[in-house]
């Protein structure tokens, strides 16, 4: 997975993922006056409207970015109609071949990972039958039970090229609380970022990543150097640019001297681009993909000026 991923970064000379989390709020007035009209004011009307909305925005930057990063609580929140927006949308992203991290951040004992693992990134059998139920290249993992937590992906990543990103340094402003804590003279998530390597040795492509990522916030671009020297090889999945503060100029250690070793996430600065104040004298809310196309132009202009791939 690593390997294809960085080959779309390479060919769009952009490190960013456009993060699909739709909020009611974001959605232009016309589209729900559109589905409210045809499906009332409930959970199947949401759902149609996000993936009405998902799509747009993907028409709009399938062609300059390498991938998306739909937050999966978005669409879970509305019962089985938004994991059908969840699954639909997958499928359309891959349709315009883009890399498709999905954001569930799950965290269980073996047997139940073994679950989450076959219905995200592996194949659910069904007596002789086999599905791939989400279609995700990738998904986020949260570390905190241990490795035999994190096994039963790593299956599914050498057997069906998938890979994924595993919590170390959050972009949210109390991670510290925990994260940071003192453990044999090191801080807790430069322990985390060690486990996380040591997990990704076997799945190391040929562009000399691993599969194995680490979610690493913006937010933390000091801390980010220290993980970045634990975890040369790993590649990290960046929150936090943008509406959470972290600002291009704090990114450059993230990445390697190479240019790579990180993927920049923005998503309400792309996706609801139409609704600020540089972008909305341009663009209409009926312009909301055309606004987000710019944001994005923006953002890779704004991170090619400190990163040169």
């Amino acid at each position: 997975m690593i390997d294809r991923l960085i080959r779309k970064i390479k060919e769009k000379n952009n490190p960013t993922v456009v993060g699909l989390d739709p909020r009611l709020s974001m959605i232009p007035n016309f589209m729900k006056e559109a589905s409210y009209e045809r499906y009332g004011k409930t959970p199947k009307a949401v759902a149609e409207m996000f993936y009405s909305f998902n799509k747009e925005i993907i028409d709009a930057v399938w062609d300059i970015v390498p991938a998306v990063k739909p937050q999966i609580a978005m669409y879970e929140q509305y019962g089985h109609e938004g994991i059908k927006a969840y699954i639909d949308t997958v499928k359309y992203a891959k349709e315009k071949g883009l890399i498709v991290i999905g954001d569930i951040k799950r965290s269980d004992i073996a047997s139940t990972a073994e679950a989450y693992a076959e219905g995200h990134i592996g194949r659910v059998e069904i007596e002789e039958e086999n599905y791939d139920i989400y279609g995700t290249d990738s998904i986020t993992l949260n570390p905190y039970l241990g490795y035999d937590s994190i096994e039963p992906y790593m299956k599914h990543c050498k057997d069906h090229d998938k890979g994924l990103f595993i919590l170390v340094k959050t972009s949210n402003p109390n991670s510290g609380e925990i994260q940071d804590l003192e453990v044999d003279g090191e801080k807790l998530y430069e322990r985390v970022g060690k486990l996380v390597s040591k997990w990704g040795e076997e799945l190391v492509g040929e562009a000399g990543y691993s599969s194995i990522g680490a979610v690493v916030g913006a937010t933390h671009p000091q801390q980010a150097e220290r993980i970045r020297k634990i975890m040369p090889r790993t590649y990290f999945l960046v929150p936090g640019y943008g509406a959470q503060g972290g600002k291009a100029e704090d990114l450059k250690g993230y990445f390697n001297e190479d240019g790579l070793g990180a993927i920049i996430n923005s998503s309400r600065g792309i996706i609801a681009a139409y609704k600020k104040e540089e972008y909305n004298s341009e663009f209409s809310e009926k312009d909301f993909g055309k606004a987000a196309r710019q944001a994005a132009i923006d953002m890779r202009e704004d991170l090619n000026r400190v990163v040169a791939l």
